[in-house]
């Protein structure tokens, strides 16, 4: 009998591990099924504008955010990265206490709804104060960045909105070394895992020096959806 319990036991506990197993692996999916059908869907900029009335709140009008870093530059970014980045927040694949509020309010149920506030974002030209680093590091990062980063992102981190690859030009340096720190500590899981090898080795002034660079580089107009 002790040994039919133990087997009960065991199966149960199988049982649940599959069921843990299944559940932690669901949200992916889920966030990869939303992401497909936001990019398959007609984007209506017009209806996006009156989505991102809430947006507007923290980033401002035009996309600007704050200088200090604590809102980043989203206007002009790239139409297929600022859908990714909706839904990862959604779906607990990128965190922001702010951002995953927002992602899941009533504006924000449906992939059509991503979409149009995505495309109109997309199409917004950043007019806040251009904020850039000390220039203390500048000319390390400058090297570090064409050494590593310039292959993908572009001489001037414009970035590749076919790729998905993020348009880091004019954005506030503050924000992009916390980013930078993310991705060296593990905090960034859906980028490309290129990423943290390339960034790990690197020392604070050089993650310092890349983030000024970015600050000071233009940002061209932003992208017409599709």
């Amino acid at each position: 009998m002790r040994n039919v319990r133990n087997i009960v036991h065991l199966g149960s506990m199988l049982m649940s591990l599959m069921m843990i197993s299944q559940a932690l692996a669901s949200p992916s999916l889920d966030a990869s099924v939303e992401y497909r059908a936001a990019l398959a869907a007609v984007p209506d900029a017009r209806r996006g504008d009156q989505i991102f009335a809430t947006c507007a709140a923290c980033h401002g009008v035009d996309g600007s955010g704050l200088p200090d870093g604590s809102v980043p530059v989203i206007g002009s970014q790239h139409y297929p990265v600022l859908l990714r980045q909706l839904v990862d927040y959604r779906y607990a694949e990128r965190w922001d206490i702010r951002m995953e509020h927002v992602s899941r309010l009533k504006v924000l149920q449906t992939p059509q709804d991503l979409a149009d506030v995505a495309a109109l974002i997309a199409s917004l030209q950043p007019m806040g104060p251009t904020v850039h680093g000390s220039g203390e590091s500048l000319t390390s990062g400058v090297k570090v960045y064409f050494e590593r980063c310039q292959t993908c992102h572009g001489a001037t981190g414009q970035g590749d909105a076919d790729r998905g690859i993020a348009r880091l030009a004019g954005q506030h340096p503050e924000y992009l070394l916390r980013q930078f720190i993310d991705v060296v500590e593990a905090r960034r899981p859906r980028l490309s895992k290129t990423h943290t090898p390339l960034m790990r080795e690197l020392q604070r002034a050089e993650l310092e020096g890349m983030a000024d660079y970015l600050s000071r580089t233009r940002r061209s107009r932003g992208d017409i959806a599709p």
